[in-house]
């Protein structure tokens, strides 16, 4: 039992409480200069403009809303930029649709409409 560490000797101090008396003595404080560790690092892409208006002394108030509303107001734009081509590309096919029904159940009588259209259109122009 020779390798064992010496137990902690336990003091009990005069308001009744036990502590352990540490044999080492301690440290002197040190009195040299204080070396201070800084880190620095690139902001992010996406902080940058954050970390300028807490600079330009605009407050956090503008920089969570920029940090909240600048990724809802993009996915707004893309949501309503794809319901926009979504309507588009529909009636596209609809008019596409249109055409082609006009087009097979049209009669003789609409050919000859037609027919007399552009020869009075024609008349006009020359």
């Amino acid at each position: 039992m020779e390798h064992l560490p010496d137990l902690p000797r336990v003091v009990q101090l005069p308001d009744g409480r036990h502590i352990y008396a540490d044999p080492a003595p301690t440290p002197a404080p040190y009195a040299g200069p204080q070396v201070v560790h800084q880190h620095i690092h690139q902001a992010a892409p996406d902080k940058t403009v954050q970390r300028i208006a807490l600079g330009s002394g605009v407050g956090a108030g503008a920089v969570a809303a920029g940090v909240y509303f600048g990724p809802l107001l993009i996915g707004a734009l893309t949501a309503i930029a794809a319901n926009i081509a979504m309507l588009a590309f529909l009636a596209l096919v609809l008019g596409w649709c249109v055409h082609t029904v006009v087009k097979s159940v049209g009669s003789p009588e609409a050919t000859a409409a037609v027919k007399n259209v552009r020869k009075g259109s024609r008349r006009r122009r020359g």
